[in-house]
C-alpha cells in the first residue's frame, strides 16, 4: 500500500533499525570510523597502517601490531580508546589532527563498555590462506584471465536462480521501469509527459535517447569522479583550494558523453601528456585529463622535499591501482603485502614511475604550504573560458619588481651569513631577525610567483590546468626499509606488479607512465575490464557482482556470478570498451526489468537477483530531482567553479566569506557543479552520503539517520524547493484537486489513489483559509517522503 503523508512532519521522522545497540553503533560509532579512520585502516583505502584494519568486526577486535584495538566490555584495555584520547604520544589517532571531541570519546567508551556490538561482516574468506606468493596469487580468481562461456546475461542469472530454487520476479510496470531508467542513466526523474508517452515498445528508443542526452554524461561522469577522488581543495592540515580542478570535472563529463573507449579514457588520465595530439584543442584535453593524478590530498606543510615527493607518489600509485585494478598495492610500501601477492619490489617499481613524474596542482608557498605546486599552461583556444579576470600591465610590472627585490634581499642575506661564517663572527643574537626575514621573503615571494604564473606580461589571464608531466630527473626508486626515506636500500627498476603476467612488456621510456597505461589497459590484463563492468553493474543494480567493488583481492568479496562477470568483461572489450553499449545491453535485459516483488527469505540480500532491489537515490539525484519537479533546475553547464572564483583561498577562510551561501549551494544547476571542498561539503550532499573525496569510492555508504530527517524538515534548500513546487502547481492548475494530482505526477510519476486523495482533502480543510501555506507544507511532505527518494 502506498503511503500518503497527512502531516509532513510525521513523514520525515527518522526510521530506527534493529535494537538500540546496533542503532547506537550506526549513529555514533560507524560514522566516526568512516570519517576519521578508514583512510588509513580499511580495505576500501587499501591501507592497514600498523597492521590495523578498522572496517570490520574481526579487524577492530584483533587489532594491529600493538594489540587489540577493542576489548568488548573493557574500555581501559582497548587501545583504540587510548589512541583517540591521545594518552600515548606514540599512539595518537587520527594522526596529526586535534583530539576528537570529548563527546565522541565518551560514545566510544560507552559502546565498548556495552559489549562493542558491531553488525559489520567480513568481506573476504578469513578461513583460507592468503595468496601472498606469486604462484598462489596467479591461481587466485581475479588474477586469471576471463574465460568465455556460452550464454547471455539473463541466462547466467536464470541458471543461478534455478540452482538456488528461486524464481524471477515479474516485469516492473512501465512507469516504474521508466523512472528507474531515467534516474540510472541521467540522475533525473521523468517528466509527466515522458511517463505518459512511454510504453515497453519504446524501451530501446528511450534508452538510446537517454544515453544520447547531455545529462547522461553528468550522471555517469559523477560516478567516475567518485572513483577519481575529485575535489577542489587539498584537505588535510593545509586545506587550500584547487581553483583549476573544474577543468578535469568538465573533461570527465565530456569524455563520458562522447563515449571515449574506456581503455583510452584511462590512458589519457595516466599519460595524456605523453600521447600525440592532432590539434591544440586535443592537446589541451589530454593535458587536462592528467588532472586525475593531481587531485589527491597532499601534505603541503611537509618540510622534507623527499618525503613530500614519496607521499605524493604513494597517493597516486594507490589511486591508480585501486581505481582501475581494485587492488591495494600501496599496502606494500613498508612490507610485503600481508594478504595479497604484492611485494615491496612491486610497490617501488611502480613508485619509481610516479616519482619520475612532476605533479602540478597550483598552490604556492605561504604560511600553510611549503611545496609550490605550479600549473600546466594550456594552449590558447577560441572561446576558451578563463574565470580569473587578470591583472593590469602596470600591476604585472609592479609584481615583477617586487619579485626582483625579494630575490635581491635573499641574496643579500645569504651573502651576509656567508661572510659572517668566513670571518668567524658570532651572530647568534641576530637569529630571530634573520629567520623572520627569511620567512617573509619565502612567503611573500610564493604569493608573487603564484600571481605571475597565472598571467602573461600584459596581465591577461592564462588558461591553466592541474595535471602531470614527466619530471626533469627520471630515476628508479630505492626500496626504503619500513617505507622510511631515511633508510634507502637497493634501487628497484621501474616496472609493474609481477603477479599479472602479460605476453609482452615494452621497455620503459621516460617516466614509464605511458607503458603503465598500456599494461593496465591490455586485453590480457585480467582486472581492468572486470573491475569496470562490475562498477557499472553496481550502479544499475545497487550491488556489484563482486560486492567489494574497490577490492578484487583476497580480502575482498568473491563474485556471485563469476561466469557472468567474465562474460561482461569480454563483451566490454569486444565492443571497443564502450560504456554506452555495455549499459544499454544490461538495461535491456529481463533481469534489469524485474519488479521489486518476490523477495525470498532464502536470499535476503538478493545475491542471486531474483527481483529488483529498492535503492535510495544518491545525494546528487535527491537534490537534482527536487530542482526538477519544482521547475527551477538549470541543466546548463556552470562555467568554471565557485572555487575558482575564490582564487586560491584557504578553506579556513571560506567560512568567513559573507558572499557565499551558508551551505555553499546558491545555484540551481546540477549537483555535479557544486563545490567539492574537502571537509566542507555542501549540506545537501553531505547529509545523504556523498562520496568521501579523500578516497577512491566505487560504492557509497547508504545511511538512514536522524540528521537526514532534520535536514528535510528544516533545510532552507528543501523549503525553497517546496515553495517553488507550490508556486508551479498554482500557476499550472486551477483547482486544489488538480494541484494534488499534478504534485503526485511530478514527484512520483503516478496519480494519488483514492485514499491519498481523501487524506489530502482532509489535510487542506484543517486550515482552509491558509491554503498557500498548506500547499507548501504538502509539497514539502512529498519531497521529504521515502517514495520520493527511493527507486523501485
Amino acid at each position: 500500500m502506498k503511503l500518503f503523508p497527512l502531516l509532513w512532519v510525521l513523514l520525515i521522522a527518522a526510521k530506527v533499525h534493529g535494537d538500540d545497540q546496533v542503532a547506537f553503533f550506526e549513529a555514533k560509532i560507524r560514522p566516526v570510523l568512516v570519517k576519521q579512520c578508514y583512510e588509513c585502516h580499511s580495505a576500501e583505502s587499501g591501507k592497514s597502517k600498523g597492521g590495523l584494519m578498522l572496517d570490520t568486526k574481526q579487524g577492530i577486535r584483533k587489532g594491529g601490531d600493538t594489540g587489540a584495538a577493542v576489548v568488548p566490555g573493557d574500555a581501559g584495555k582497548s587501545l583504540l580508546v587510548a589512541a583517540i584520547k591521545h594518552s600515548d604520544p606514540d599512539l595518537e589517532m587520527p594522526p596529526k589532527k586535534p583530539q576528537l571531541a570529548p563527546a565522541v570519546i565518551r560514545d566510544f567508551e560507552t559502546w565498548i563498555k556495552a559489549g562493542a556490538v558491531d553488525p559489520r561482516e567480513e568481506a573476504g574468506n578469513a578461513a583460507a590462506r592468503p595468496p601472498v606468493d606469486l604462484e598462489s596469487g596467479r591461481k587466485f580468481w581475479s588474477y586469471q584471465k576471463p574465460q568465455r562461456a556460452p550464454g547471455s546475461i539473463d541466462a547466467f542469472i536464470q541458471s543461478r536462480l534455478k540452482e538456488n530454487n528461486l524464481s524471477p520476479a515479474p516485469e516492473a510496470e512501465p512507469v516504474v521501469l521508466l523512472r528507474r531508467l531515467c534516474f540510472d542513466l541521467t540522475g533525473l526523474p521523468p517528466t509527466p509527459e515522458q511517463a505518459a508517452a512511454f510504453s515497453m515498445e519504446k524501451l530501446e528508443a528511450t534508452v538510446d535517447a537517454l544515453l544520447a542526452s547531455r545529462e547522461y554524461g553528468v550522471r555517469w561522469g559523477r560516478h567516475w569522479l567518485d572513483v577519481a577522488r575529485f575535489a577542489e581543495s587539498n584537505g588535510r592540515e593545509s586545506n587550500l583550494t584547487f581553483p583549476h580542478a573544474w577543468r578535469y570535472r568538465d573533461y570527465v563529463i565530456d569524455a563520458v558523453n562522447a563515449d571515449v573507449p574506456f581503455d583510452r579514457f584511462i590512458t589519457e588520465q595516466i599519460a595524456g601528456d605523453l600521447l600525440p595530439a592532432k590539434s591544440d584543442a586535443e592537446r589541451a584535453r589530454l593535458l587536462t585529463a592528467t588532472g586525475f593524478l593531481a587531485m589527491g590530498p597532499k601534505g603541503l606543510n611537509e618540510m622534507n622535499k623527499a618525503q613530500f615527493a614519496a607521499d605524493v607518489a604513494d597517493e597516486q600509485l594507490d589511486t591508480v591501482t585501486r581505481a582501475v585494478l581494485a587492488s591495494s598495492v600501496a599496502c606494500a610500501r613498508c612490507h610485503d603485502h600481508k594478504t595479497e601477492p604484492f611485494s615491496m619490489e612491486d610497490y617501488y617499481g611502480l613508485a619509481g614511475i610516479f616519482k619520475s613524474t612532476q605533479t602540478y596542482y597550483g598552490n604556492w608557498i605561504d604560511s600553510e604550504n611549503n611545496n609550490h605546486g605550479h600549473l600546466i599552461r594550456l594552449p590558447d583556444l577560441p572561446g576558451q573560458f578563463i574565470p580569473k579576470p587578470g591583472l593590469s600591465a602596470a600591476r604585472v610590472q609592479q609584481l615583477k619588481q617586487e619579485l626582483a627585490k625579494l630575490n635581491a634581499d635573499e641574496k643579500e642575506q645569504q651573502e651576509y651569513l656567508l661572510k659572517a661564517k668566513l670571518e668567524g663572527r658570532d651572530i647568534s643574537n641576530e637569529y630571530h631577525k634573520i629567520l623572520t626575514n627569511a620567512i617573509r621573503i619565502l612567503w611573500t615571494r610564493g604569493g608573487v610567483e603564484g600571481a605571475l604564473e597565472t598571467v602573461d606580461d600584459t596581465g591577461r589571464s592564462l588558461p591553466l590546468c592541474m595535471g602531470v608531466q614527466d619530471a626533469k630527473h627520471i630515476a628508479d626508486s630505492p626500496l626504503y626499509e619500513r617505507g622510511e626515506i631515511s633508510h634507502p636500500g637497493k634501487l628497484i627498476p621501474r616496472g609493474f606488479p609481477r603477479v599479472i603476467e602479460l605476453k609482452c612488456r615494452a621497455p620503459l621510456q621516460s617516466s614509464g607512465r605511458l607503458e603503465l597505461a598500456h599494461w593496465i589497459t591490455s586485453r590480457d590484463n585480467p582486472l581492468t575490464a572486470r573491475v569496470m563492468v562490475n562498477r557499472v553493474w553496481r550502479h544499475l543494480f545497487g550491488a556489484g557482482i563482486v560486492r567489494t567493488v574497490d577490492n578484487f583481492g583476497y580480502s575482498g568479496g568473491r563474485p556471485s556470478h563469476p561466469e557472468l562477470l567474465d562474460h561482461l568483461a569480454l563483451r566490454f572489450m569486444d565492443e571497443g570498451w564502450s560504456m554506452k553499449k555495455m549499459i544499454k545491453e544490461i538495461v535491456l535485459t529481463k533481469t534489469y526489468r524485474q519488479s521489486c516483488q518476490g523477495r525470498s527469505d532464502s536470499d535476503p540480500d538478493n545475491l542471486f537477483l531474483s527481483h529488483a532491489s529498492k535503492r535510495r537515490l544518491d545525494a546528487e539525484a535527491i537534490r537534482d530531482a527536487m530542482l526538477a519537479v519544482s521547475g527551477t533546475l538549470d541543466t546548463s553547464r556552470r562555467p568554471g567553479s565557485l572555487v575558482a572564483e575564490l582564487d586560491g583561498q584557504s578553506v579556513s577562510l571560506i567560512g568567513f566569506n559573507t558572499k557565499l551561501p551558508q551551505d555553499l549551494d546558491g545555484s540551481r544547476r546540477r549537483s555535479i557543479y557544486l563545490p567539492v571542498i574537502r571537509d566542507q561539503l555542501p549540506d545537501v550532499l553531505e547529509q545523504f552520503d556523498v562520496a568521501n573525496p579523500n578516497l577512491v569510492t566505487g560504492d557509497r555508504d547508504v545511511t538512514n539517520v536522524p540528521l537526514q530527517a532534520l535536514y528535510l524538515m528544516n533545510g532552507p534548500f528543501v523549503q525553497a524547493q517546496a515553495a517553488a513546487l507550490a508556486k508551479r502547481l498554482t500557476q499550472e492548475k486551477s483547482t486544489l484537486a488538480e494541484r494534488v494530482s499534478q504534485a503526485f505526477l511530478l514527484c512520483f510519476n503516478r496519480k494519488p489513489d483514492a485514499k491519498e486523495q481523501k487524506l489530502a482533502e482532509a489535510f487542506f480543510q484543517t486550515h482552509a483559509a491558509d491554503e498557500p501555506k498548506l500547499l507548501e507544507a504538502f509539497c514539502q511532505s512529498l519531497l521529504a517522503s521515502a517514495e520520493f527518494r527511493l527507486m523501485d
